[in-house]
C-alpha cells in the first residue's frame, strides 16, 4: 500500500513521522513524507520517500516578527498557507492509496484526498478535539476553566485554527472542482493521536473514531554517530543538564546564550546547550558544551535534566528518557505541555519564556534537581511509556500492505 504522510511546521512536527514511517515501511508499505524542503535530508536519511511542500517555518516566524503591522503579518501567513495548499495538492496528486495527515494541513489534505480518490486519516501530535476535561493546547485565558469553560475554550481554539486555513481551503476546493464547504479539520476520520494516554488520557466525551495511541518516536538517520566532542564531555564529569529551545526564539541566540551561561553558573551544573533555531551558543568554559542537532533518544538518557520549550516532541523525548524537566514555554501548544509536565510531577512550575531571567532559570534548574520525586516520577512514567506501541493501532487500521 502506498502511504503518504503530510505534515508542516518545525522539526518537532516532522520527526515523529519518520519513526511511524519506518514502522509502516517495515510492515511492507511504501511510505512517502510530504514536508518542507528543509526536511528532505532528515526524511531521506530514514529511508523514506520525500515530496516537497513549499514553506520555510523559521522564515515565517522571522517575517511575522518583523512585519510591523497586523495586516503585513496576515499577508505573510496567507502566503505561507497558500504555498502549503499548493504543495499538499501536488503531493497527493503524485499518488497514494492512503493519506495520513497532521492536524495543521488536515483540511487541505482532506480536500486533496477527496479530489484524487484516496482516504484521509488523521495523525495528530496534540489533542485536537474540544472536551470538557481540559482546555485544548493554544487556549486563551486561565488554566482552570471548569468543564463548560474547557469545552468553550477548545471550540474557540479549533475555530481559530480553521480560520487560518479557511481561505486557502476554499480556493483549493474550487480549483479541484469540489463543492464549497467549511475548512473543518474535525471532519477527518478516523483520527489517531500520537501521544501517551499516561500523559493525556483519552477524554470520555471525544467522538467515536478519535483515539489516543501512544507516541510515535522519531527515527535515527542511518549511520548516525555521536560527535566525539560530546562523548568526551559526557564522560568528563557528572551528567550535565540539557538546555535547548528547539524551533523557538529565532534570532535571539546571543541574548539567550549569555542568559543560559549565567543560569548554569548560578545552578552550579554542567550543561549541554543545543543551538536550535535561536542559534543559541553558550560554549564558554569547561562546564558548558554547545552542540548542533543530536537525537534526543540518545542524549536525554545521559543527562540529569532537560530544560526545553515544552514542544510536543521534546516533551515526549524527555518523558521517554525518564529524566525530570524544566519547562520554558514560548507559544502555541507549549504552555499546555509545560503544565502537563508539572501536573505529572516530573517538573517544577514552568518558567514562561517572557519571564525568563538567568536567576529564574538557575533557580528552576536547582529546584528540579533538588527534588528526588521529580526523577522518581519521571522514571515511573518512562517505564509505562516503554510498554506502549503507538504505531500498532494505525497498523491495524491500515491492514496488510496488499489491502490498498
Amino acid at each position: 500500500m502506498r502511504i503518504l504522510i503530510i505534515t508542516a511546521g518545525s522539526q518537532g512536527d516532522v520527526a515523529p513521522f519518520t519513526g511511524l514511517g519506518q514502522r509502516l515501511l517495515t510492515a511492507g508499505h511504501q511510505v512517502t513524507v510530504a514536508a518542507h524542503p528543509g526536511f528532505a535530508a532528515l526524511v531521506g536519511g530514514c529511508g523514506l520517500g520525500f515530496r516537497v511542500v513549499p514553506g520555510d517555518p523559521a522564515g515565517l516566524i522571522r517575517e511575522r516578527a518583523r512585519a510591523g503591522s497586523a495586516a503585513r503579518g496576515r499577508a505573510v501567513l496567507e502566503e505561507y498557507v497558500g504555498g502549503l495548499a499548493d504543495g499538499v495538492a501536488g503531493a497527493v496528486a503524485g499518488g497514494a492509496d492512503v493519506v495520513l495527515t497532521a492536524f495543521g494541513p488536515a483540511a487541505l489534505s482532506r480536500a486533496a484526498g477527496e479530489a484524487f480518490g484516496g482516504p484521509v486519516v488523521g495523525a495528530y501530535l496534540a489533542p485536537s478535539f474540544a472536551t470538557r476535561e481540559f482546555a485544548l493546547p493554544n487556549a486563551r485565558g486561565a488554566e482552570e476553566l471548569g468543564p463548560a469553560g474547557n469545552l468553550a475554550a477548545g471550540q474557540e481554539v479549533l475555530a481559530r485554527a480553521e480560520g487560518v486555513f479557511a481561505g486557502a481551503v476554499g480556493r483549493l476546493r474550487a480549483r479541484l472542482g469540489l463543492p464549497a464547504e467549511g475548512s473543518s479539520n474535525r471532519s477527518v476520520r478516523p483520527v489517531f493521536h500520537g501521544f501517551s494516554p499516561l500523559v493525556v488520557p483519552r477524554p470520555a466525551d471525544w467522538p467515536a473514531g478519535v483515539e489516543v495511541t501512544g507516541y510515535w518516536w522519531p527515527a535515527r538517520p542511518d549511520g548516525w554517530r555521536p560527535p566525539a566532542e560530546l562523548v568526551d564531555f559526557l564522560q568528563a564529569g557528572p551528567p550535565p543538564v540539557f538546555i535547548g529551545f528547539g524551533s523557538m526564539a529565532v534570532g535571539e541566540g546571543e541574548r539567550l546564550g549569555e542568559l543560559v551561561a549565567a543560569a548554569v553558573a548560578r545552578a552550579g551544573v554542567r550543561a549541554v546547550v543545543q543551538a536550535g533555531w535561536a542559534g543559541l551558543s553558550s560554549g564558554r568554559g569547561d562546564e558548558v558544551l554547545a552542540i548542533g542537532d543530536v537525537p534526543h533518544d540518545w542524549l536525554f538518557p545521559r543527562v540529569a535534566a532537560v530544560v526545553h520549550h515544552a514542544g510536543a516532541g521534546t516533551t515526549a523525548a524527555g518523558l521517554r528518557a525518564g529524566v525530570p524537566a524544566v519547562a520554558v514555554p514560548v507559544m502555541a501548544d507549549q504552555p499546555f505541555w509545560a503544565s502537563r509536565l508539572h501536573r505529572l510531577g516530573v517538573a517544577p512550575r514552568p518558567v514562561p519564556f517572557h519571564d525568563l531571567t538567568a536567576e529564574a532559570l538557575g533557580d528552576a534548574i536547582t529546584a528540579c534537581l533538588a527534588e528526588p520525586a521529580h526523577r522518581h516520577r519521571a522514571a515511573e512514567l518512562a517505564r509505562g511509556i516503554a510498554a506502549e506501541d503507538g504505531a500498532a493501532a494505525l497498523l491495524a487500521h491500515l491492514g496488510p500492505p496488499g489491502a490498498g
